[in-house]
């Protein structure tokens, strides 16, 4: 018999994520204290469940307009306005299966075979697993821990050639919780109008920052068909803890909407419509949910970070998301996803690699804010002392 046919050689370079690869072992270790994943650990409010349980009840399970039901995408408007103060209308929203999807749509829409896009280094890693999967090449433009792994104009701009269409941007920041500040926000921006860049704003954890405001680089963007160029990509896993109903919105640059609709009907058709009615209810409904979960991340962050600095681990102080970036070289010995995948054996708790999110990630890991106080406690004391 022959062989079976090899996969396309895009598929085959395709990186193992390295978050699953230990939160996996994690999970198949009896009694682990699993801080390598961002799970929100909340039961989801009853309206939110009865919303998308009636949908089911009244057999709406046909398909809905490729860019969500009406009342939907104005919720998302509804809310950017009101967070951002730009003026959106719901047409230029659109209903997605997750964030993950909204940012293959855009890297679909933007990126030719062969064109460059901008990642950060240290980055969430499926940036690069999506823009290869669409035979794009991404470059990794660095952030570094003597600026606060804050990105640089300089250090970006130097990596610009002829090839590059997209910048992608993520703020707050998985895995570093650090927040853009508005002025470095409309620098970013700035420099992909002086480079007639798009732009891809990651914005799944806007709704968790702490004492530092959130702000888009859609601020700055044209509201003028043809010059806008900020694709924002939102998220309710995070903000409202529906991470398994996959439910998110893409909104798009004025102007490109019946492109946007063809796009869309090829890669998912439409979202499901339990999932988009449980999001209506969670945008519209009451917002408890959102502020006792930010309360609950700050309240981890304060608490695993004296756990830190007690044991003089380094760390980057977060300001958003729900993550804690800490520095164990000084117990990694040059390769932490070996690192990591020891340290769970030896002590049962699981911490994200450094490496999983770009090269400069090394010697660092990742700690999830998003479960219980004890645990995370448990998990981060276990951590030998830096000498």
């Amino acid at each position: 018999m022959a062989p079976m046919p090899d996969l396309a050689a895009h598929v085959r370079d395709v990186p193992v994520n390295q978050i699953r690869e230990i939160t996996e072992a994690a999970w198949s270790t009896p009694g682990a204290i699993v801080l390598s994943i961002g799970e929100p650990g909340f039961a989801l409010p009853r309206h939110i469940l009865d919303a998308g349980i009636d949908c089911l009840d009244r057999d709406e399970t046909n398909y809905t307009p490729n860019a969500g039901i009406p009342a939907l995408r104005e919720a998302f408007a509804a809310r950017f306005r009101e967070q951002q103060n730009v003026d959106i209308g719901a047409d230029r929203v659109y209903v997605v299966d997750g964030a993950q999807q909204g940012l293959h749509f855009a890297m679909s829409l933007l990126l030719s075979p062969g064109d460059e896009i901008l990642i950060p280094n240290p980055g969430y890693p499926t940036f690069a697993m999506t823009s290869r999967l669409l035979h794009a090449v991404p470059v990794q433009y660095p952030l570094y821990p003597q600026n606060d792994f804050q990105p640089r104009i300089e250090d970006i701009e130097a990596l610009i050639t002829p090839s590059t269409r997209v910048l992608m941007l993520n703020s707050p920041s998985n895995p570093l919780g650090a927040v853009f500040s508005e002025e470095s926000t409309r620098q970013l921006v700035e420099l992909a109008v002086r480079h007639d860049l798009w732009i891809i704003s990651d914005e799944c954890y806007e709704a968790f920052t702490f004492d530092v405001p959130h702000v888009s680089p859609a601020r700055f963007d044209s509201d003028i068909p043809g010059e806008a160029r900020v694709f924002t990509s939102l998220t309710l896993s995070k903000t409202y803890g529906l991470t398994g109903l996959r439910i998110g919105a893409l909104i798009c640059p004025p102007g490109l909407e019946p492109k946007m609709n063809n796009v869309m009907e090829s890669i998912v058709s439409c979202v499901a419509s339990p999932s988009q009615y449980a999001a209506l209810a969670a945008l519209t409904g009451p917002q408890d949910y959102v502020s006792q979960a930010r309360d609950h991340y700050r309240s981890n962050r304060d608490a695993a970070s004296a756990v830190l600095a007690k044991k003089g681990i380094p760390f980057l102080g977060a300001q958003g998301a729900f993550y804690l970036w800490a520095d164990v070289s000084h117990l990694s010995g040059g390769d932490v996803r070996a690192w990591v995948r020891a340290f769970l054996a030896e002590s049962g708790v699981s911490f994200a690699p450094g490496t999983a999110f770009g090269s400069i990630g090394e010697g660092w890991i990742r700690i999830a804010l998003c479960g219980g106080q004890q645990d995370l406690l448990d998990g981060v004391s276990r951590l030998p002392a830096k000498a």
